[in-house]
């Protein structure tokens, strides 16, 4: 006899499993057209450089900044992820070493091609590098991602001091401004090296920068804002995407080294509020890389408390983004000029949610 109860519980499952699977599909097709996009539109033949967008008019200089490399190298992170034993990352650590200035006392890579100009520092650029050779190294262990990241806390620390309370400087040689783009950063990447390391040193460090960024750069409802003036102590109170991203994902981390449960409170009270804040008429604002960077910190705090809901919201906008924000070479952006720091957010993007169905 037919069990058709069961059997509807069956067909169920497995339409559900297979739209999961399809929506998977779809992502790793989306990450492959943007990938070869790049290639065709954004990458200098001749040479390991990138172009900053697909208009020559457009752009500053004959190659891209380091910052568009500081997204597309989390991609090529990511896309490591889905496809082991690619070497995605490769050809973009080739790129990122023509930025590297060994100029004493705290070598980094300066925001533009050495080779061709001599220009700034900036912690936060050094930084998301950081970030993403220690995710690379969690994987893979190679002690190059290890080194280089060392080399880059060296040169942070050079921008941290007590003016103000404590907190990192925006850029080299500025002392003008702390901004939360270079705090946050800055935590998570001690708190990578503490958890790669176990050296007390960097967790205090991650602390310390932490609780600083929360004492002067948290707005009252959760979210953070963009700097603080020096001396005045003046707060410039315009808010994107990243900044609440990256403190959200410090707070869900420092919870899952300390198991003090301030930390999941605190984590919780930032994803709400930067839900609320910033997912308007069923959209994120226009700024795909502070998206993803905030996806981060959504993720992070899923991993603890599986609520669906801080992920739903980057599903819709990602969605909508390839559906109305995409020319014909299956570059996304809102502009004619596509630029590349945008196609190397929605491969992270993609590639994110991606990683999150698979594991449902």
């Amino acid at each position: 006899m037919i069990n058709y109860k069961s059997a509807l519980v069956v067909l169920v499952s497995l339409l559900a499993f297979g739209s999961t699977q399809a929506q998977t599909s779809v992502y790793r097709s989306h990450i492959k057209d943007i990938y070869n996009a790049i290639n065709k539109n954004l990458k200098d033949p001749k040479s390991t450089l990138y172009y900053e967008t697909t208009d020559p008019a457009k752009n500053e200089h004959p190659h891209s900044y380091l910052w568009p490399l500081c997204a597309y190298i989390q991609a090529a992170n990511e896309m490591e992820v889905i496809e082991p034993g690619k070497k995605y990352m490769l050809p973009v650590e080739n790129a990122i070493a023509k930025y590297y200035r060994a100029t004493p006392p705290f070598p980094a890579y300066q925001d533009y091609v050495v080779s061709e100009k001599t220009t700034t520092l900036y912690y936060d650029d050094n930084q998301w590098i950081a970030i993403a050779y220690m995710d690379a190294y969690k994987r893979n262990h190679q002690k190059k991602y290890l080194d280089t990241t060392k080399m880059i806390y060296r040169f942070m620390l050079g921008g941290l001091d007590t003016v103000g309370g404590g907190g990192i400087y925006w850029r080299e040689k500025d002392f003008t401004t702390k901004n939360t783009c270079s705090n946050g950063p800055g935590v998570l990447v001690a708190l990578q090296l503490y958890k790669a390391t176990k050296n007390k040193e960097y967790l205090k460090t991650a602390i310390d920068i932490y609780d600083w960024t929360k004492k002067y750069l948290q707005a009252p409802e959760g979210v953070y804002y963009d700097n603080i003036k020096l001396p005045s102590m003046e707060i410039a109170k315009a808010t994107y995407t990243y900044n609440t991203g990256t403190m959200l994902q410090s707070a869900a981390i420092l919870y899952n080294i300390t198991k003090d449960k301030k930390y999941l409170t605190e984590a919780q009270r930032v994803a709400k509020a930067g839900k609320a804040h910033f997912f308007k008429n069923g959209r994120l604002p226009n700024e795909y890389w502070f998206n993803a960077v905030m996806l981060r910190g959504y993720v992070e705090l899923y991993k603890i408390d599986k609520n669906r809901e801080w992920i739903t919201f980057f599903e819709q906008d990602a969605d909508a983004i390839w559906m109305n924000e995409r020319d014909a070479n299956n570059l996304v952006g809102n502009k004619k000029e596509k630029r590349l720091i945008d196609q190397g957010a929605m491969i992270e993007i993609y590639a994110t949610l991606e990683q999150l169905r698979s594991k449902k």
